[in-house]
Parts: structure tokens; sequence; C-alpha cells
């Protein structure tokens, strides 16, 4: 009895530290983009988004994404998108709050991923309702942001989601500082991917701040196999455009791994899908 009783307790021990042990090593394997869609504007002629749709929604599917933030879509656009099937977003319109305007939504799988808690800010002296910020005279600025939990690993992660005024400097200037300051009081110390449309390179002060930092990593400097693609992000719709501006990134928290990283150079015909190339890493944490 008394060896039954012990092999019981030593089989049950192992069992217990077997599953922590399990439970410990499992690891979140992700795609993520970011991705400006160019909003839907009929001066566009054959580059408008009634000639594009297809091609994004190709691109995502083929690529995988498991989320992506996108910046200019309409509320339409981003519906057009969903009709994929496994995908959802969260993020509002920058001029009401709910509908109105361009959205800097973020699409995931949602047969992958549950949101647990979502919100927004504007990139402004006044961050909880819609308005311009400093400098900007142009467009109203929002970051979308989602707590997420991985449905296979049990991991959660946060998404923050910005699209930077492309004309004050002051604004881009400040809205570096409100994004790290928001970052660290939502997230705390969960991992946190932040993408977005930036309208800055890598040596403008805006993204200089972020470095200077130090909570977020540049995926493009970190990536473990190098990058792929042009180092330029936006191509205005024209082949022969120089590509060399980055002005659209994926920064990560140290406690994530980015495994490659690729600027997607993707065309049909001469078309683009977008004035940007999507941008996507594969980021295990």
């Amino acid at each position: 009895m008394k060896k039954t009783v012990t092999f019981l307790f030593c089989f049950t021990l192992a069992a217990i530290l077997t599953t922590a042990f399990t439970q410990e090593k499992k690891t979140c394997t992700l795609n993520v983009a970011t991705f400006n869609l160019r909003m839907d504007t009929p001066s566009d002629g054959e580059n408008a988004w009634p000639h594009r749709k297809e091609k994004v929604k190709g691109l995502i599917r083929f690529h995988d994404f498991d989320i992506c933030g996108t910046q200019e879509g309409f509320k339409h656009q981003l519906d057009d998108i969903l009709e994929l099937g496994n995908y959802a977003y969260v993020g509002v319109g920058r001029d009401d709050g709910k509908n109105a305007g361009e959205h800097s939504a973020i699409l995931y799988k949602k047969d992958r991923l549950d949101v647990l808690e979502k919100g927004n800010f504007w990139y402004s002296e006044t961050p909880d309702v819609p308005g311009k910020g400093w400098d900007a005279t142009c467009c109203n600025r929002i970051c979308s942001w989602a707590k997420f939990k991985d449905k296979k690993s049990g991991k959660e992660f946060y998404v923050f989601n910005s699209h930077y005024d492309h004309e004050g400097r002051i604004a881009r200037k400040n809205s570096s500082l409100l994004l790290l300051k928001r970052i660290s009081k939502i997230a705390g110390n969960l991992p946190v991917f932040c993408t977005g449309d930036f309208n800055a390179t890598p040596d403008d002060e805006p993204i200089q701040i972020i470095y200077d930092d130090g909570k977020l990593m540049d995926s493009y400097r970190i990536t473990r196999q190098p990058p792929y693609g042009t180092e330029g992000t936006f191509n205005s719709f024209n082949l022969n455009s120089p590509m060399k501006d980055r002005i659209d990134y994926i920064w990560v928290t140290k406690n994530i791994t980015v495994i490659k990283y690729g600027t997607l150079n993707e065309q049909q015909h001469g078309r683009f899908p977008s004035d940007h190339f999507p941008v996507l890493i594969k980021a295990v944490f």
C-alpha cells in the first residue's frame, strides 16, 4: 500500500511538472503587418479603390496576415476586406469616434484571436476626443489599440496602430511622445506590436524619439533574417519611384523576437495594391 501511494504521488508530481513545463514553453507565432490602404479617392482613376480592392484582399489572404494595422481606410473599404470571411477589425473613424472618416483600424483573424480590450486616442492636446493637434492643419489623427489573446497559446499582447500627421512637424514629434506615454500606461509589461504610417524617416525627430526611449524596437533593425524588399515603403503608384524612404514601421517590445521582415513590393500588370507597400513580419514570443 505504501509503495502504491508513493508511486501515485510521484506520477502525479511528474504530470504536474510536465504540464507546467509544457505551458511555460508555449510560444505564439504571428504574421503581423502594417498597410496604408490609400483612401477611396475617385480622382485616382485606374488606381482608385474599386480597381484595387481585390488586389488588397488577395495580398492579405496569400500572405496569411494574422494581424494588420491599416491606415486611411474608410469603413466601406474595411467592410470590403471583411469579405475575406475570416477577419474582423477594431477601430473607429477619426472624425467622430464612430464611423466617419479614415480609420487606423486593426484587422485580425477572428478564429485565431480574441479581443480582450480596445480603445482609441487622438494625436492632439485633448487625446480623448476627436480633433487636430498642435500644428496639424489637415486632419484629425488617431491611434487605435487592442489587447488580444491568442487562442492557440493563451498568450496576451497589445497592438497599437497609428497614422501620424503628414504636415505638422510639432504634431509628429508630440505624437511620438504621446504614443510612448499611452503604451506604458495601457500595456504595462505585456508584449506590444506598434504599427503605422509615421510619415517620418528613421533619421527624423519623431523616429529618433522612439529609438532613444528604448521601449520599442524597430523590427527592420532587429530581424534575424535580412530585410526583404525595398527599404522604402512608399511608391506613389509609380513603378519608377525611388522607393527609398521608409515611413511605415512595425515596432516591437523586447520580449518579441522578429524572425523575418519584408516590404511586399507586389504589383500586377504595372498596378500596385496601394500607394504604400505593406510591411510584414513573422514574430515569436
